[in-house]
Parts: structure tokens; C-alpha cells; sequence
């Protein structure tokens, strides 16, 4: 009869029989011996699987952040790319506006302007005795517009008023 505790057994008929034979123990004990072997062994393989599954795992992911570290790198370099087009785009847009302005201002420049005015309109240039200068005696003067604003009904009396009068 053999009980089994903690990993440890006990094979309590060797102390049972005391007619057994010395040979008989001494299979029984390589029998133990060849079975604790074999129980080390399973536990060996079930720490080599164990490790093999934990190298699989750590492998696993490590393969799995490569490839997103790898994919990122990708989406970065797309969108640096795609910022690079469109800073070129716009300082195409810029050169664009800016001889837009160039020709703008070409067009409408003060000489050009006089010289149309001259040409289609016949303006001149005002002369000095077309220019009157005026003097304040009092020095600057302020003079307030008359209100002539009233309401609807103030005039409807005025109006009234007049009619009588």
C-alpha cells in the first residue's frame, strides 16, 4: 500500500512483509527509484513546455511590437510625405499670389492712373492758380449742423400749425 504526500512516497509494504526476500526489496526499491525517475522526468518536460510556451509568448509579442513600431514608421513617413506636397503646394500658391499682386499693382500704379486720366478723361495736374488758400483770422472754428431731426409726430404738428396759421 503506497500513500502519496508532498510529492513524496511511501511504500509501506516493504515494512509489512517480513518474508520477502531481499531481492524482492531490492526490486521494489529500484521499481520506486525507476518510477520517482520517471515522475522528475514528467516534471522536467512540464517545465520545458512551460518555458517553451513563456519563449513563445515573449516572442509573440515582441514580433507583434516590432511590426507595429514597423507600421507607425510607415503612417510617419506617409505623413511627412503628404506634409511635404502640401508645403510645396503652397508655396506654389503663394509665387502664384504674389505675382498676382506684382500685376495687380503694375496695373493700377500712380503713373498709369495719371496717365489714363490725362489720355481718356483730359484731367490735368492742378495748377497754382487753381489753388486758393484760406486763413482763420480766430484760428480754427467748429460750427455744429443743424438737427434736423424730428419725430414723425412733431412734424405732423408742425405741419397742422402751418396750416393755421
Amino acid at each position: 500500500m503506497a500513500f502519496v504526500y508532498d510529492k513524496e512516497a511511501y511504500d509501506m509494504s516493504l515494512f509489512e512483509a517480513e518474508d520477502m526476500s531481499a531481492e524482492d526489496i531490492q526490486v521494489k526499491r529500484q521499481k520506486r527509484k525507476k518510477q520517482e525517475e520517471e515522475n522528475r522526468q514528467l516534471e522536467l518536460d512540464m517545465i520545458k513546455r512551460r518555458k517553451k510556451i513563456s519563449f513563445s509568448l515573449i516572442g509573440l509579442v515582441t514580433i507583434v511590437m516590432i511590426a507595429l513600431i514597423i507600421a507607425g514608421q510607415a503612417q510617419l513617413t506617409e505623413l511627412n510625405q503628404m506634409i511635404a506636397n502640401e508645403n510645396k503646394n503652397l508655396e506654389e500658391k503663394q509665387s502664384l499670389y504674389i505675382q498676382t499682386q506684382m500685376k495687380l499693382e503694375s496695373k493700377y500704379s500712380s503713373d498709369i492712373v495719371e496717365e489714363k486720366a490725362q489720355a481718356e478723361l483730359g484731367m490735368s495736374r492742378a495748377d497754382s492758380y487753381q489753388k486758393e488758400y484760406i486763413s482763420l483770422e480766430d484760428g480754427d472754428k467748429a460750427e455744429a449742423a443743424e438737427s434736423g431731426g424730428s419725430n414723425i409726430f412733431e412734424s405732423i404738428a408742425n405741419a397742422i400749425s402751418d396750416l393755421w396759421s
